[in-house]
C-alpha cells in the first residue's frame, strides 16, 4: 500500500460573497480555486484570506488542511458530490488522516516547512455551503475535521510538491484524540492536561482548555 503524503489539491482565495438558503448573502473564504503554486507565508498563502478573523486565519492558523479520503466518505454518505476544497482548506492531502498527524508534528511542504497546532473546528459556513445539515454533526462525530498549522519556513508549495515529516511531535497525541478530547471529553480533566502540554497548541485552544478548567475547579 502506498503511504506517500501528497497534495490532491492546493487552493486559495480572499473572501467573496457567498449565496445560500433562499438568496441569503454572507462574506466568506470558504470558496478557493486550484492554483498550481501559491508563496506559503507566516501569516498564510498569498492570496488567500479569511472573512471571520476571530475563528479563522492568525499565525497559528496559517494553513488549513483536510484529508482527501474522507471526500468519498461524505460523498458515499450523502450522496453528493462534492467540489474541490469544500471545506476551505488549502491543502487536501493524501495519506495524512487525523489518527496519524499528531500535534506538533513539523512537516516539509515544498520549499515551507509548517507544523500541526490544533485540529480545525467545524464551522456553520460549512453548511452554508453544501446544503448538508448532518454534515457538520458527522465532522464532530468522527474526529474528520481536518486541522491547522503554523509557518516555521516561509516558502514556495506547488500542487505537485511533496511532503515530508521532518518530525513527530513526542508527545505523539493526535489530531483524532486532541477532537475527542475537544469535542468529547468535555470534563476529563486529565485528558485536557494531556493536550494543554502540548507546548505548540495553539494560543486559541489552549486559552478555551484553560477556561474549561477553571469553570470546573469553580464548581
Amino acid at each position: 500500500m502506498n503511504h506517500v503524503k501528497k497534495i490532491h489539491n492546493l487552493s486559495i482565495g480572499i473572501p467573496q460573497k457567498m449565496i445560500y438558503e433562499n438568496g441569503k448573502e454572507m462574506n466568506t473564504g470558504i470558496c478557493k480555486e486550484s492554483v498550481n503554486d501559491a508563496f506559503l507565508t507566516k501569516d498564510g498563502f498569498q492570496g488567500d484570506g479569511v472573512a471571520n478573523l476571530l475563528f479563522h486565519g492568525g499565525s497559528d492558523r496559517a494553513v488549513c488542511i483536510y484529508p482527501y479520503e474522507h471526500y468519498k466518505l461524505w460523498e458515499s454518505e450523502f450522496k453528493t458530490t462534492l467540489p474541490a476544497s469544500t471545506f476551505g482548506e488549502n491543502l487536501t492531502v493524501m495519506n495524512m488522516l487525523e489518527k496519524d498527524v499528531h500535534i506538533g508534528d513539523i512537516f516539509q511542504v515544498g520549499e515551507a516547512v509548517i507544523q500541526v497546532t490544533q485540529s480545525r473546528i467545524p464551522c456553520s459556513t460549512i453548511t452554508k455551503r453544501t446544503k448538508l445539515p448532518l454534515l457538520l454533526k458527522r465532522m464532530v462525530e468522527t474526529g474528520y475535521t481536518g486541522y491547522l498549522c503554523r509557518v516555521l519556513e516561509e516558502g514556495l508549495v506547488r500542487k505537485d510538491s511533496q511532503i515530508t515529516l521532518l518530525k513527530q511531535h513526542r508527545e505523539g497525541l493526535s489530531v483524532l484524540v486532541a477532537n475527542d478530547i475537544y469535542f468529547q471529553r468535555l470534563k476529563d480533566k486529565e485528558s485536557i492536561q494531556k493536550l494543554l502540554n502540548i507546548q505548540e497548541l495553539a494560543t486559541s485552544w489552549r486559552e478555551s482548555l484553560i477556561k474549561r478548567l477553571e469553570k470546573m475547579d469553580a464548581k
